[in-house]
């Protein structure tokens, strides 16, 4: 199953803008206009996406960033990888992992790392069937009262 999936690289913000109904899977309280805006202040930034298609369906993405911290040196971050619910059990995750990771080693980064939420336990699973260890906690204040309904602010 997994040769009819190709891999693409999401090159413009118009192309990155198709893939919001598989990034509102992972998080439905961002709204198709703040993924645009927040898109636009991103992709200058060293912000990435690829795609999964299956007969020239969209069925999984992943965006990405290369950057460099003290700690780490270079890295890849994987950001909401997420494959279309009804397209699961194909491998498509695992072709998305392969991809990032052949990039990472591409733009010779020392590392690839992500966040994953604390009650997604299968995505714990999948990270670290990939080879990838949990190391710490990810830590949030919500600074604004109106602040984003984003899941992780709850």
């Amino acid at each position: 199953m997994t040769n009819d999936i190709e891999i693409v690289t999401l090159n413009s913000i118009e192309e990155m803008s198709a893939a919001y109904f598989l990034i509102s899977q992972l998080t439905p309280s961002l709204s198709k206009e703040n993924y645009v805006r927040y898109l636009n202040e991103m992709v200058p930034h060293n912000y990435y996406q690829i795609a999964a298609l299956l007969g020239g369906k969209m069925i999984g993405v992943s965006g990405y960033w290369i950057a460099t911290k003290l700690y780490c040196g270079k890295y890849l971050e994987i950001d909401n990888l997420v494959v279309d619910e009804a397209c699961r059990s194909r491998q498509t995750g695992n072709l998305l992992m392969h991809k990032l990771e052949a990039i990472a080693v591409q733009q010779q980064c020392d590392v690839i790392m992500l966040d994953a939420y604390l009650h997604n336990t299968r995505a714990h699973q999948f990270y670290e069937k990939a080879g990838l260890q949990a190391k710490g906690y990810h830590f949030l204040k919500k600074l604004k009262a109106e602040s984003s309904k984003h899941e992780c602010l709850q």
